[in-house]
């Protein structure tokens, strides 16, 4: 499946729409205002929380923890590297690795060595706009809350 998400910069908090690939609005993700450290929830059309994630604090590397439906899914560090946006997740689901491009706009999200999605990041855009496509079998929820954290991570909230 592939969906599309699109940050709004003139928010005062950070918040992200994503839809499919024909427009329609699946899902909302809005940031906590006054918080240490950044907290997204990822809400559907009818404002049930889905998703949370959680960055941990004190932490050499960012690291996140993702939770869905109240217990906690996968925890996501960043690995230190030079030149390279390498990530060790822990999770029960599988074994995951993410491996991108040097300057973070390209990324493979792979479970058990099996590549199961594909971060795009648009070039000329005003609003940080992607493309997640995640093979149909995987865990739709949690792929895109792996790719917001990823962008998080790599993008540190900046419009790259």
């Amino acid at each position: 499946m592939r969906y599309v998400i699109r940050q709004k910069i003139f928010s005062i908090r950070d918040r992200f729409f994503i839809n499919d690939e024909m427009e329609n609005d699946l899902y909302i993700v809005n940031s906590q205002l006054s918080s240490f450290g950044k907290k997204l929830r990822i809400f559907d059309l009818q404002d049930n929380e889905l998703c949370r994630i959680e960055q941990q604090l004190l932490r050499i590397m960012p690291e996140y923890c993702i939770n869905i439906s109240g217990g906690l899914v996968a925890k996501v560090k960043k690995k230190f590297s030079f030149l390279r946006n390498d990530f060790n997740i822990i999770s029960n689901n599988g074994e995951y690795s993410v491996s991108g491009d040097f300057l973070s706009y390209e990324f493979d999200i792979r479970k058990n060595n099996y590549m199961i999605g594909h971060v795009s990041k648009k070039f000329f855009s005003i609003a940080d706009t992607y493309g997640v496509e995640i093979d149909e079998k995987e865990d739709q929820l949690f792929v895109i809350a792996l790719a917001i954290v990823i962008d998080m991570v790599c993008h540190n909230g900046k419009n790259s």
